[in-house]
């Protein structure tokens, strides 16, 4: 009788260390994929390119929200100062909306001087991955292979995988003015990526 319960100690001990090695490793699984996502923020790949992709974000009966004014002005940028010669703003339409997230953005940046030429506009997605999946269409039918992806520098990890993905000869330019720039933004935020992330990572799996 003893033996069989020493027997059974010894399991449910074997079990608790199976069990809080698992917990470590998950832990520090989840801290590593938080860190590369915050490290790869600090990245500026920009390099001459064919065209700038900039991801939606949210938009409102008033036009383009903050957090999305900032990753346009960032292409903007990019455009000015040479590093593209086109801009392609993503984002369809929200529940209720008339027009497009992305056409909010062509508005936004022709009243910043930019020539309507040289917007391409992707109306069709919802979220990030289709913003990169459809803009794909767009930049076969107009003949551009290169790009720089433009968003918020907790997002770019997340969508340079995307973009790796999808075979995308991309490079990442995160919006240096960002709206998350306190920890009471950040952290939300970054909780919200590695969900995300870690669904994605698990996604391309299957």
């Amino acid at each position: 009788m003893l033996k069989i319960y020493g027997v059974k100690m010894q399991k449910k001990k074997k079990m608790c260390v199976i069990f809080l090695v698992m917990l470590i490793v998950l832990i520090v699984y989840i801290f590593a994929n938080a860190f590369a996502i915050y490290n790869y923020g600090n990245i500026d790949e920009k390099q001459k390119s064919d065209v700038a992709i900039i991801l939606g974000a949210a938009t409102d009966t008033n036009g383009v929200s903050p957090v999305f004014a900032e990753r346009i002005n960032h292409g903007i940028w990019l455009y000015n100062n040479g590093y593209v010669d086109y801009l392609l703003f993503t984002g369809g339409k929200g529940e209720g909306a008339k027009v497009s997230d992305a056409y909010k953005a062509k508005e936004y940046a022709m009243l910043k001087g930019v020539p309507e030429d040289i917007i391409f506009l992707e109306e069709q997605s919802k979220i990030t991955q289709e913003n990169l999946k459809y803009s794909i269409e767009i930049m076969e039918d107009n003949g551009l292979n290169t790009c720089i992806i433009v968003s918020d520098p907790l997002h770019m990890k997340r969508a340079m995988l995307m973009a790796k993905d999808y075979g995308l000869n991309a490079f990442s330019s995160p919006t240096v003015t960002t709206r998350y720039r306190t920890w009471k933004t950040k952290l939300p935020f970054l909780l919200r990526e590695e969900f995300f992330y870690i669904g994605y990572k698990i996604y391309r799996l299957f």
